[in-house]
């Protein structure tokens, strides 16, 4: 991404009865496995030493939901998983069999947040308010060769919502768009070939009045 990021770099500690980390958002989060129900799926751009660029609302959902689960789900399903324990045979005992599935979910889900909290480097898209480049946050309205026109917004991997035209900055569209400028003509690779496209207009969000 550059130099043109600007990134800054809270730190968080938290420590529960189960989970206990440290972490600032570039360092590294050691992944566990428990069986065979609990297989880890590779993170979006799970490499080593890569960034997780995001948004400062976007870290602010995934630390939200993070918080949700240690500190409301997990508690709440481990009171049911011992409650169900003490009720007899613990083989046919349905509470007790759904209670650990869905808590070893709620771990999976935890580790899976805190990693990339950990990878997270939170960029402020208002610092590029009033440019024509396109750099990460910006939203951008490019034209086609055939005059049809769309308006994206280039955001992290884990805070993107299709349905509101968002890209994450990984995708292909955002990879052409980078670093270009208002008026640039472009070549789209897709699985047709490639496609000619036009950037109209580059906008960011402006910063907040001080």
């Amino acid at each position: 991404m550059g130099g043109e990021l600007i990134i800054t770099n809270p730190r968080l500690s938290v420590e529960t009865d189960q989970v206990r980390f440290e972490f600032a958002m570039n360092k590294a989060f050691t992944k566990e496995t428990d069986d065979e129900d609990d297989v880890e799926l590779p993170a979006p751009t799970d490499v080593a030493g890569a960034r997780n660029y995001i948004t400062a609302a976007g870290y602010a959902r995934i630390h939200a939901e993070l918080m949700e689960l240690m500190d409301v789900e997990r508690p709440k399903v481990v009171e049911i998983v011992h409650w169900a324990a003490s009720n007899g045979d613990r083989s046919e005992n349905g509470d007790y069999i759904y209670g650990k599935k869905r808590l070893r979910e709620i771990d999976r889900r935890i580790r899976f947040l805190t990693k990339r909290l950990s990878l997270a480097a939170v960029v402020d898209p208002t610092a590029h308010h009033g440019s024509d480049q396109i750099f990460f946050g910006a939203s951008v309205t490019y034209a086609d060769d055939s005059g049809a026109q769309r308006t994206v917004t280039i955001l992290g991997i884990d805070e993107v919502d299709s349905a509101q035209d968002q890209v994450s900055w990984v995708s292909p569209i955002a990879r052409t768009l980078l670093k270009s400028r208002s008026g640039d003509v472009l070549q789209l690779a897709t699985p047709a070939g490639l496609v000619e496209i036009e950037v109209l207009s580059v906008c960011y969000p402006a910063p907040p009045a001080s």
